[in-house]
């Protein structure tokens, strides 16, 4: 990430000896708690994504098994 973008403090609240063994591995605790979140984001955003769109999912997976894919790829081609 660019270390351009702006960083807010923020007080959170970890277990004990999960600081302590990350300490003793010389994570970075700050940046190890972005980077969950950043990955917590992308998940939750990809099960947004899902569930916003489930409804066309179905109907483009139904009209598939009905009509088959609108162009045959190449190797199926006569």
């Amino acid at each position: 990430m660019p270390e351009t973008v702006r960083r807010k403090r923020l007080n959170i609240t970890v277990r004990e000896d999960i600081i302590e063994e990350a300490k003793a591995h010389g994570l970075n605790i700050s940046e190890t708690a972005e980077a969950a979140l950043v990955d917590a984001l992308k998940k939750a955003k990809e099960t947004a994504w899902l569930r916003d769109n489930a409804d066309a999912i179905r109907a483009h997976n139904e009209r598939i098994e009905r009509d088959g894919p609108m162009l045959k790829p190449l190797w199926a081609r006569d």
